[in-house]
């Protein structure tokens, strides 16, 4: 039995998780299924299994045609390092059928390749087949000819006989690629965001699609459909997923939006169900999901800019998404996007969602970067990192998560304006729990919470954490172990956030968030010796209590059994953390500590950085031979460190002004929000013409552009061909050139940006909107930069 330790606060928390949840049920339909190898996927009411074990995975949308299908393999390879296990992905039937009767399935538009190449590395696929997608592409996927023919999204004898041929040709690409087939395809998504009510529409039609899929050979173990916007979701046939972003290009207003629901801990899964006083405004939906696992197919991993709003996303925006999620219930985690990349040239017209076309709002004709994790030429983003330190613990921990009930506080925040209430939940099962902490929200900042502790009551007892109340800091977001077993004792509490584990040697990895003194607290029961050198160790109340350890690369804590078997405790930075990676290398499991930005191949480490500096790694375990082309520079507490020897080379772009900007013309409005610019609009750009040297080499694999300016929207042209585009929003704008023909090199790029007008009605993020004068316009280049990203393999194979 657990006893209340420590000294409770006033202002403590209290979560009662006492009560254990009723076994998970079977859905009232069939779901999952067996591979030819013998591997078994199911679904219960709760959370999905692999061969018998709770599994946890974290899905990411990565849409093969927007993305050069000669750098798939490497975008895979990289999501994969970051966490991720199953690729979900759009196929825009307007990227295949543009013109009537001539499907196109070469290049970045075969499908088949894109998830062979995923099978390939261990990755499952999620195929979502629409007919309609939306994903901010022209007519939300559907071809022009489509709409000028027949009636859409219902059961229309014309529409439906073209969608049987869509699909038709998604079977026949996807032949053999299924779970059934011991290939990686796991689950269908049928249409998108579909709420239509009415004879031959709703759940009806849902069900049509489905049925045409099948037929068509598209047999998944799972068939899903989105879940929010008062979504048509047949009971018996379909699971439903849900999303949540941190902010929506698709927003009227041109101002910060209020507090985002999804900051808080809720069990309500459709964030516009949320009111404002956090309570639901649909209980009958509620009570529909309730028997369904707790999916999302769509967590904001960034955010699209349209040309009226222009978001402008951290990593902290992203990252304390997931630590919500998680503590509210979720047991997959899917994200949109987690890889940006470019609309692909049409045949016939472009290929961006616009209001030309009856949509909301304009996006830009090329780029969709979405500020994600990686970015719309495959940059690592801080965010990759942040997220990385999640998916490692759910890797690890996540057959532990999955099982685990959600409970909330008795005291939960009264509304989205509420900053002081704190947000907590606890994520309990029969052995352990996660105790899950949030004090950030996007653009409006919380305050420090003094005197926090929470109190958890548990089937086995309470557990206060901490035993004396802290002060966690604004902006943290975090989770904690909670009676958790650990190396034949329990680990009452940790104030530090757990990493990932290694088998051997026997390591568990936490990180201690800034600001958060990370303690430690053991049952003591005599089975271990627990040892912590450099810390403060107290025994009270039959608990063992660590306190003031410093983060680092040591060893933090020893727990020896009584046949002398230890387990070590390493305790990081949150820094170090965030460079922490894990993969089986050299016939071990081995964590890897790098700066650099890494992929893993058989036994390969592909390092990648913008600085030569940064090319370095340590490894836990130790390698017993030397790795070509790297020097072994020493140990690192438990670590051992190995420097690549690279020398940076001189990229100085030649930048030579063109034009002036004329006067822009007034922004004119569409039905609702501001329409982007006209092809016309460009003659008033200023151009410049830029000159890079062509410093690719064995040790420079990418090259890229980087582009600091002020204006309304940016476009980078190669001859008359536009590569990308940019609506400004106050940060940095990069753009990859390792795809750039020879020719490009040698003619040079021309840069156009369109002035930003003072009156123009946009939403620009605070802090990005520049200073101009009433009646004004601006269109600066401050700084362009040619960035070298340098790249070393290191083999630990040979």
């Amino acid at each position: 039995m657990v006893l209340l330790m420590g000294v409770l606060a006033d202002a403590a928390v209290t979560v009662d998780a006492s009560r254990i949840a009723a076994p998970p049920e079977p859905l009232p339909f069939a779901a999952g299924g067996r591979s030819p190898g013998g591997h078994v996927l199911a679904i219960n009411s709760r959370y999905l299994l692999l061969d018998g074990k709770p599994w946890f995975p974290v899905m990411g949308e990565f849409q093969y045609s927007r993305y050069p299908a000669a750098d798939w393999e490497r975008e895979i390879l990289k999501m994969k390092a970051g966490g991720i296990r199953i690729v979900s992905t759009y196929v825009f039937w307007i990227h295949h059928e543009e013109i009537e009767g001539q499907f196109d399935w070469r290049d970045r538009r075969d499908l088949r390749r894109f998830v062979e190449l995923a099978g390939k590395h261990g990755m499952y696929v999620w195929a979502r087949v629409g007919p309609w997608d939306h994903g901010e592409v022209r007519n939300g996927g559907l071809p022009d000819w489509v709409l000028q023919k027949s009636a859409t999204r219902q059961n229309d004898p014309a529409y439906l006989k073209y969608v049987q041929r869509f699909y038709g040709e998604i079977g026949r690409q996807l032949k053999g690629l299924f779970w059934k087939d011991g290939g990686p395809i796991i689950g269908v998504q049928i249409e998108n965001e579909y709420h239509e009510r009415g004879p031959g529409r709703g759940e009806e039609h849902i069900l049509t699609l489905k049925r045409m899929a099948r037929e068509a050979g598209l047999e998944a173990p799972f068939y899903s459909v989105t879940g929010w916007d008062d979504a048509a979701v047949p009971a018996r046939e379909v699971i439903p997923v849900f999303g949540g972003y941190p902010d929506g290009f698709w927003y009227r207003a041109l101002t910060p939006l209020p507090p985002s629901p999804n900051y808080f801990f809720t069990p309500i899964r459709c964030e516009e169900n949320v009111g404002d006083d956090l309570c639901s405004r649909r209980a009958d939906m509620d009570r529909k999901y309730a028997s369904f696992p707790f999916f999302t197919a769509e967590m904001g991993g960034g955010m699209e800019l349209a040309y009226h709003r222009r978001p402008l996303m951290s990593a902290d925006d992203i990252a304390a998404l997931d630590v919500v999620k998680l503590g509210s219930g979720v047991t997959l985690y899917g994200y949109y996007m987690f890889h940006g990349g470019t609309n692909p040239q049409g045949k016939q017209t472009t290929l961006q969602e616009s209001q030309a076309t009856g949509y909301p709002q304009d996006l830009p004709v090329k780029g969709y970067d979405f500020q994600a994790p990686l970015g719309e030429f495959g940059q690592m983003r801080k965010s990759f990192r942040d997220l990385k330190a999640i998916h490692l613990f759910l890797q690890d921990f996540g057959a532990d998560l999955a099982p685990m009930t959600a409970y909330f506080p008795a005291k939960t925040p009264s509304g989205k304006l509420d900053r002081d209430t704190p947000r907590v939940a606890v994520r309990a099962g029969v052995a352990g729990a996660f105790l899950f902490v949030n004090s950030y929200q996007k653009d409006y900042p919380l305050p420090r919470q003094t005197e926090f502790q929470v109190q958890v009551k548990l089937a086995t007892g309470i557990v206060t954490v901490p035993r004396q109340p802290m002060s966690l800091p604004g902006g943290a977001y975090t989770f904690w172990p909670v009676d958790l077993p650990v190396a034949g004792t329990t680990l009452e509490y940790a104030t530090a956030e757990p990493l990932c584990k290694l088998e051997n040697p026997d390591t568990l990895v936490f990180f201690a968030w800034p600001g958060v003194p990370p303690d430690f607290a053991f049952r003591d029961t005599g089975a271990v010796t627990i040892e912590a050198s450099e810390a403060r160790l107290e025994r009270e109340h039959g608990a063992v209590y660590i306190s003031g350890l410093r983060p680092g690369l040591d060893t933090a804590i020893r727990i020896r059994n009584q046949s002398g078997h230890v387990t070590r405790i390493v305790l990081l930075s949150r820094d170090q953390a965030r460079n922490i990676w894990k993969a089986p290398l050299a016939g071990r499991e081995r964590l890897i500590l790098s700066p650099a930005d890494l992929y893993f191949e058989a036994d390969r480490i592909h390092l990648a950085a913008t600085d030569p500096a940064l090319l370095t790694f340590r490894v836990l375990p130790g390698l017993e031979q030397p790795v070509p082309g790297f020097r072994h520079t020493g140990q690192e507490g438990v670590f051992d460190r190995y420097t690549a020897g690279v020398e940076p080379v001189a990229a100085e772009p030649v930048v030579r002004q063109l034009s002036e900007a004329g006067q822009a013309a007034p922004v004119k409005m569409g039905q609702e929000v501001a329409l982007a610019p006209a092809e016309a609009a460009f003659d008033a750009a200023a151009r410049w013409s830029i000159r890079v040297p062509d410093v690719k080499s064995g040790a420079v694999g990418d090259v890229f552009l980087r582009i600091a300016y002020q204006g309304d929207v940016a476009r980078i042209y190669a001859g008359k061909h536009l590569i990308t585009d940019d609506f400004y929003h106050g940060a940095p704008w990069e753009i990859g050139l390792g795809d750039l023909p020879a020719a490009a090199w040698k003619q040079g790029l021309e840069l156009r940006i369109l002035p930003l007008r003072q009156d123009a009605p946009i939403y620009l993020a605070s802090g990005a909107r520049p200073v101009i004068p009433e009646r004004g316009q601006v269109a600066r280049l401050i700084q362009v930069q040619v960035v070298p990203e340098y790249q070393v393999v290191a083999d630990l194979g040979r």
